[in-house]
């Protein structure tokens, strides 16, 4: 775990050192205040806690939400920024029909949890609504990447291939550390020490629903996409690793979501059931579209 907290560290120093902080509910901060380096510290640590929160819920667009996601702090001149700005609203267009089959699968599992039972078809059949949706994102896309790499200069191509990197590096940490996940849940809910004995006993199974996970896949398209996107020359279409590495990352990812607030519920009092619905709700209604986040 020590390098993936170097990772997030840096990405959070990248985030913060420009002022900006993205993540559900958030807002880009400007003209903030000098901070003192304890200050500076638990902004970061706030900033890589929002983003694990983002990335742990919201799975839509995969790749190309992770490049989206990266727009900003980029040093745009005022010339580039409403092309950039332009850019970014196509890809969240691309991604709406996965934004809406997300907003249906959390929007289940809330009602599963306030209800005290999920029920399991409604369950798959909306990862697998949301899966279908994010599989066609990447290729829809291609045009709008295109356009961004033909208005970024190869300083900005490179800072956004980094960023691009250490959002999969938090995306991984936010969806694979059930033990950091389960921690901040005892957190927000209040756990109690039966309950989280109870809650990782039934992991286990809970969690053998779950398709297997390959990282090494999306990992290969990231890699493959930042070497062409640092060229002189790119084009997304050439990358056909892009679907199929956007449709497993989503699909594994919304799947082992809805199995572990699964196995979650079963042990939940009704006012902590109640409360992590509502969590979930709040995610549902997050539109990065209609912030810029």
């Amino acid at each position: 775990m020590p390098a993936m907290k170097q990772v997030t560290g840096i990405f959070a120093t990248l985030l913060l050192g420009t002022g900006a902080l993205l993540g559900c509910g958030g807002s880009a901060a400007t003209n903030a205040p000098p901070v003192s380096a304890a200050s500076a510290s638990a902004e970061e640590e706030d900033a890589t806690a929002g983003l694990v929160e983002h990335h742990r819920h919201h799975h839509h667009g995969g790749v190309t939400l992770l490049i989206a996601m990266s727009l900003d702090t980029l040093g745009l001149t005022p010339e580039q920024k409403p092309a950039v700005d332009q850019i970014r609203s196509v890809l969240h267009a691309r991604m709406e029909p996965g934004r809406v089959a997300e907003q249906n699968l959390l929007g289940t599992l809330a009602d599963g949890l306030a209800a005290g039972m999920l029920d399991p078809t409604k369950v798959d059949a909306a990862v697998a609504q949301l899966t279908s949706a994010a599989a066609m994102t990447y290729d829809a896309s291609t045009d709008a990447l295109n356009q961004l790499h033909s208005v970024l200069t190869p300083p900005q191509r490179a800072a956004l291939v980094d960023k691009v990197e250490a959002h999969w590096s938090v995306w991984q940490r936010a969806n694979t550390d059930e033990h950091e996940h389960l921690t901040q849940l005892t957190a927000d809910l209040s756990l109690t020490s039966d309950q989280v004995d109870k809650i990782r006993a039934s992991q286990a199974e809970a969690m053998r629903a779950v398709p297997r996970f390959d990282p090494q896949e999306v990992t290969a398209h990231i890699r493959a996409f930042g070497d062409a996107f640092r060229a002189q020359t790119f084009d997304a279409k050439a990358l056909t690793t892009g679907g199929p590495a956007t449709a497993h990352m989503v699909g594994w990812g919304a799947a082992h979501m809805a199995h572990f607030i699964e196995s979650v519920g079963l042990v939940l009092t009704p006012e902590q059931r109640a409360e992590l619905a509502q969590v979930l709700r709040q995610h549902a209604n997050h539109n990065p579209s209609a912030n810029g986040g």
